[in-house]
């Protein structure tokens, strides 16, 4: 059995320790070696997708890196999965668009607007997930294998 001098200095010394502990894991990891993100390649183009996708509350109905809303898909790496040419269609379409019964809104982007989006989605599918991988319904996959 420890004496209370001896538990006092048992306490102070581990609370120490692992406060030291974690100000070097935090150190290293908001260390420039550790960003996976590319932040070097954030051009004015994916700015402006960003400011898209959050001015039209995407993120209300889909997903980027498991965040927002779970009714339509997730779109961290859908420029893999659907290519520029179909998102652009899909947000520069005139009429609602329904795919799969879903009902989405009839954005009428412009082609810059799109092109914006596309350079958005993009440089969000090259974020490093380690290892995470994105949620995607059964239906998209066997689309995109197919």
């Amino acid at each position: 059995m420890l004496s209370k001098k001896q538990a006092r200095a048992f306490f102070l010394v581990g609370t120490l320790v692992t406060f030291l502990i974690f100000i070097g894991l935090t150190v290293y990891s908001l260390g420039e070696a550790q960003d996976q993100s590319h932040s070097e390649n954030i051009t004015e183009a994916v700015v402006r997708g960003k400011k898209l996708w959050e001015s039209n509350n995407c993120m209300g109905c889909h997903t980027i890196m498991g965040e927002g809303g779970y009714y339509a898909p997730e779109l961290t790496k859908v420029v893999e999965r659907r290519g520029d040419a179909y998102i652009k269609a899909a947000l520069m379409s005139e009429q609602p668009w329904q795919p799969r019964g879903r009902k989405m809104v009839a954005y009428n982007m412009s082609e810059a607007e799109a092109e914006d989006m596309v350079a958005f989605f993009k440089w969000i599918g090259e974020i490093d997930l380690n290892g995470f991988e994105t949620v995607v319904s059964p239906l998209a996959k066997d689309k995109t294998n197919n």
